[in-house]
């Protein structure tokens, strides 16, 4: 079975986020497993963990709900008469836990509904589907406006858009490098997330960091939702130690030209003589950067602190 390919495919259910889609494949595994103990079931889970996080460009989110999967499966209690019954019960429960989480949405969306209040104007970054559930229900009841910023590299906050656009709701998009000049206009930032570690921070699309700083700033509330399967056993001290980062992120590329003069010739100050013309820029090829070698260059998620968070303890308490 290659269970990569079964997370893809339940990844194209639009309802179903990376941690489910892998906790279904991990039931799909256990369902076409040979294993006859529960020693090497769990190896087995295990090991289609280790692949999942493998190909899989950001594992973060996933890696949640596969640690949560396992970790039921290793301590789930039972009186089966066989291995065989046990193993078609954690089938059963694994499938049943993931129906009820798609629920958890809704859960936490009307407790969120307390927060927002009559003529709010929300800032939202990327795309979140608590918060686009969360700002859907709130449309229904209250009067609401949205700031959503483009959120690149993966351009997601245009999706964000569209769709509360197609809804109803006065909706804006904006740069990522705007949120300064734009907070004084908002109420509070709303934002999702991909994971919540030990600490109560949060990894999100890269730019909540920056989105929380200014928050804290300008005086303004940051929340964040997320269901409790998106709970990490993570403990990141710095945006460094995120799983995902590598060394290529952020790096110089190594220069093909030629190197640049001595500090003491200075030619961009010297005065143009006859025969200088290979001191000029006209003689180097001009560089061009293309949105795809960007994107390759930056980090898709980050890390914040649990100090911007405002409340954050209060929603996170009360949702499922």
């Amino acid at each position: 079975m290659d269970v990569y390919q079964e997370y893809q495919g339940f990844l194209k259910n639009e309802e179903v986020s990376p941690p489910l889609a892998a906790i279904l494949s991990l039931t799909e595994m256990m369902e076409r497993s040979n294993a006859g103990t529960m020693f090497e079931l769990v190896k087995e889970l295990k090991d289609g963990a280790e692949s999942l996080n493998k190909h899989s460009p950001n594992p973060i989110s996933l890696n949640a709900g596969c640690e949560l999967f396992i970790e039921f499966i290793t301590l789930f209690p039972h009186d089966s008469a066989s291995f065989s019954d046990l193993k078609t019960e954690l089938i059963k429960q694994g499938r049943d836990y993931v129906a009820e989480a798609l629920t958890y949405r809704r859960r936490i969306a009307e407790l969120a509904l307390d927060f927002i209040k009559d003529d709010s104007v929300i800032l939202t970054h990327s795309y979140s589907r608590v918060v686009m559930q969360t700002l859907l229900m709130a449309h229904k009841r209250k009067r609401i406006s949205v700031y959503v910023t483009e959120a690149r590299p993966r351009g997601l906050g245009i999706k964000t858009a569209e769709k509360l656009t197609a809804a109803g709701i006065p909706c804006t998009v904006i740069l990522d490098s705007a949120v300064a000049y734009a907070i004084e206009k908002v109420d509070f930032i709303l934002v999702g997330s991909e994971a919540v570690v030990e600490s109560g921070g949060l990894i999100n699309a890269v730019g909540s960091n920056q989105m929380a700083i200014i928050a804290k700033a300008a005086n303004k509330p940051f929340y964040a939702l997320a269901e409790s399967f998106k709970f990490h056993r993570l403990f990141p001290l710095s945006q460094y130690d995120l799983p995902t980062h590598h060394p290529t992120l952020l790096s110089f590329p190594i220069s093909q030209h030629r190197p640049a003069p001595p500090m003491m010739a200075r030619p961009s100050v010297m005065p143009s003589r006859p025969g200088d013309e290979s001191l000029t820029d006209d003689s180097v090829s001009p560089i061009k950067f293309t949105q795809e070698q960007i994107a390759r260059n930056n980090p898709d998620v980050d890390f914040t602190r649990f100090v911007f968070i405002w409340r954050s303890t209060e929603l996170l308490s009360r949702s499922p």
